[in-house]
């Protein structure tokens, strides 16, 4: 008895995401986030505005030595109104050395892509998502392939000592964001 009263004592003092500011916080670090993609790629602008839904990852951190793996939360969007959150994990393994963060966005253009990733109990990004590569003067949203496909990934906003940040094989979950 004593030991069931100690163990509820100790939850109780455990922090609750819920009724904190925890959602409020990450939705403006996704406004942050896509203020930042739309001053910097102004060509994205069509693309988002047409977008069945958009998962905004305001900030991936990334580490690795011999192991790595990558951990962020993000929110999704539709219509620009946040429906859901997600975390995104990552695990990997090979010669890797040092640490990152970026962000990234998937851009949903079909209903049939925004439906597949919000019934999936774990969406993992594969194969499935084109990699739109926002840099040098490239432009993102007004070619024809990028236009074609189902789901759009963009990194950006790389900061670090890490080659390159990917997101393929990154696992997205629906979550109660924390406050961590």
């Amino acid at each position: 008895m004593l030991l069931l009263g100690g163990a509820a004592l100790g939850l109780a003092g455990c922090s609750n995401a819920i009724g904190q500011d925890a959602p409020s916080r990450l939705d403006a670090r996704v406004d942050a986030t896509r203020d930042f993609l739309l001053r910097t790629y102004p060509n994205v602008a069509p693309m988002l505005r047409s977008a069945k839904g958009v998962l905004y990852m305001p900030l991936m951190t990334e580490a690795g030595f011999g192991l790595g793996g990558a951990y962020g939360q993000g929110a999704l969007r539709i219509n620009d109104v946040t429906v859901d959150y997600y975390s995104a994990t990552q695990a990997s393994l090979g010669f890797q050395i040092g640490a990152q963060q970026y962000a990234h966005v998937l851009i949903f253009q079909t209903d049939a892509a925004l439906a597949d990733f919000r019934k999936a109990p774990g969406w993992v990004a594969e194969a499935g998502a084109y990699y739109a590569l926002p840099a040098g003067g490239l432009a993102v949203g007004t070619d024809t392939i990028t236009a074609q496909q189902p789901v759009v990934a963009m990194v950006f906003g790389q900061s670090g000592l890490m080659a390159g940040a990917a997101i393929a094989g990154t696992k997205y979950s629906r979550i109660i964001p924390s406050t961590f």
